[in-house]
């Protein structure tokens, strides 16, 4: 959904993260066990289907602004050295490609998707803890520890 549209025109990123971030208020909350486990152990496959794809949503943006940046540089590279008055050293025009403003504004946008990316990471690990309790939980219930239960006050 949202990378063919910042494929297309990069200018939406800022609605993405937006969005992005939204989505990750209310994914918080899918992270807990609250209320029956057989409904938590029945929804889990198709929340964590749908984070991961957002997660690999984020993956392909967060790559496609890589490729953005490494061009910018390339650029900024070929400029420096075909046209300055004289001869760079490598290291030298690495410097100056660092300081340029599109280079610069480039590295923040990856920055902030790389942020958003790691908060999604963290969500499927928590999704990943939760069926591992949901499991642990089945365990014991198959043990005849019937009276485990858990605190649904959130």
């Amino acid at each position: 959904m949202w990378y063919n549209r910042i494929a297309t025109d990069i200018s939406v990123l800022p609605d993405a993260i937006d969005w992005f971030q939204k989505q990750l208020e209310t994914a918080w909350v899918e992270t807990k066990i609250i209320g029956s486990i057989e409904k938590n152990a029945q929804e889990l496959s198709g929340v964590m289907a749908y984070r991961f794809g957002q997660l690999q949503e984020l993956e392909a943006v967060l790559k496609f602004l890589n490729i953005r940046y490494d061009k910018i540089r390339s650029d900024h590279y070929r400029r420096y050295l075909e046209r300055y008055q004289r001869e760079l050293s490598d290291r030298s025009i690495e410097k100056y490609i660092d300081g340029e403003d599109d280079v610069i504004t480039m590295s923040t946008l990856i920055n902030e998707v790389a942020l958003v990316r790691n908060k999604y990471l963290a969500l499927i690990k928590g999704l990943d803890v939760k069926q591992f309790q949901i499991s642990n939980i089945v365990r014991l219930r198959i043990q005849g520890m019937e009276d485990a239960h858990l605190d649904t006050r959130g």
